[in-house]
């Protein structure tokens, strides 16, 4: 079925959503601090008195769930267990501690004619955020847009269609609690993907596309949008251990990047090794992915290290992949623009690191980079939201208009000119 046989019926009910969703734009733009933070406390309290009933309703999902067709990682992201929905209200609190950046005024400059020119910071207005699997992007999405001052329609993957539609029902019970407008918060009732690409079209209603997910459902987003898109696209993240590494920190953070979660957008998917470290080291270091039950992808030049039955000869494409999974390319350099070569070539602009106690390598590597977060001597698992001190994220954007890296509340705002006269005519 293609956008145009669409029924007129499934039409007519999405163009009712989003008028509505635009039209809750303008109320949710003008409530102040105090209310947000009402909403989003209140929110806690429904997820944590619906515990099991969240659960309940994830466990409908991953029923329905032919795991034959997903890999491990990917069901991992799905689950939801009371750890996980406890997370969920932490994220939801470390936003109401975090300063509303709406109505921020900030002082530019005087005019020669007295005009006192400023910025002030104001929500985007209509967002719709597409994803897969995850279902705590709908409440960290949610409390995001709220705090910000957005209104958000969202459209999880038909894989989390049950947890999502229940999570965005306590989202409205917040929000009725408050006498508000519950469209600050939709949810699109239908999963078929030309249902999307009908909304992706609807560029007077919405303001910007942010998708969230695997490299299909991105370039589907982006060829199909006539709204602008933020790409959080694939994290091919990358850990380089430089000759002048601490050898302890080099492994901890190489495991820590990889085995922490696997599945999730800021784990490394290769790793950068300079030849010139001990071969002890290196040997140390395989051995260890290898208890951890890491599939090993490297050249012919891996033998030198481990028997030929331990790795899989790598090619080209293989650097190009996002696994998220226990699987990890090994690339062997000769020097820092070697490793910095390779990372331009098969990066994705998402997250890198370099391990190295040479403070002028660490600056070369800094600067040569623009992927959205350059870590030194860290694991490239920090590069998210929460762990940076913007509370909940969005996603991490690999678009560098306008926002690049975790989305937080900033980036969730623009800007408007602001000028005070006292009489000024031109």
């Amino acid at each position: 079925m293609s956008v145009d046989t669409l029924d007129q019926d499934v039409k007519s009910k999405i163009d009712d959503l989003l008028n509505l969703t635009k039209v809750s734009s303008f109320e949710i733009a003008k409530i102040d601090t105090d209310l947000k933070n009402k909403i989003l406390s209140d929110l806690i309290v429904e997820i944590d008195s619906n515990k099991d009933n969240i659960v309940t309703k994830n466990h409908e999902d991953l029923e329905l769930l032919d795991t034959k067709n997903f890999t491990d990682a990917f069901v991992d992201r799905l689950k939801l267990d009371d750890k996980r929905i406890s997370q969920m209200s932490e994220n939801i609190s470390e936003v109401i501690d975090l300063e509303d950046p709406v109505g921020a005024l900030n002082f530019k400059y005087d005019r020669p004619n007295g005009l006192k020119v400023y910025k002030q910071r104001i929500p985007l207005g209509v967002m719709s955020i597409i994803y897969e699997s995850r279902p705590n992007v709908t409440t960290d999405a949610a409390s995001l847009c709220i705090k910000s001052g957005n209104s958000v329609i969202l459209r999880g993957g038909s894989e989390c269609f049950n947890t999502n539609k229940y999570l965005v029902t306590l989202i409205k019970n917040a929000l009725k609690k408050n006498n508000l407008n519950p469209n600050f918060v939709n949810l699109v009732p239908y999963t078929d993907r030309n249902v999307m690409k009908y909304i992706l079209r609807k560029d007077e209603l919405i303001d910007l596309i942010i998708p969230r997910g695997g490299e299909g459902l991105i370039r589907f987003v982006s060829e199909n949008s006539s709204i602008p898109v933020i790409k959080h696209y694939k994290g091919v993240c990358h850990v380089y251990i430089d000759s002048d590494a601490d050898l302890t920190k080099a492994k901890d953070i190489a495991l820590n990047s990889k085995i922490q979660r696997p599945g999730v957008c800021n784990a490394m998917e290769t790793l950068i090794i300079n030849k010139n470290l001990p071969k002890e080291f290196i040997i140390n270091l395989i051995e260890s992915f290898l208890e951890h039950d890491v599939e090993i992808f490297a050249s012919s030049e891996m033998q030198e290290y481990i028997t030929k039955e331990n790795f899989n000869q790598i090619n080209d494409n293989d650097y190009h992949t996002e696994y998220l999974d226990l699987k990890l390319n090994i690339k062997f350099v000769d020097n820092i623009d070697s490793a910095i070569k390779h990372i331009e070539e098969f990066g994705s602009l998402h997250t890198e690191s370099i391990v190295t106690e040479d403070l002028n390598k660490r600056d070369f590597f800094v600067n040569s980079l623009n992927s959205s977060a350059i870590f030194h001597n860290a694991s490239t698992r920090f590069n998210d939201g929460n762990e940076l001190g913007l509370g909940a994220e969005i996603g991490i954007s690999t678009t560098k208009l306008h926002a690049f890296g975790p989305m937080g509340l900033n980036e969730l705002t623009s800007e408007k000119f602001v000028i005070f006269g006292s009489g000024q005519i031109k």
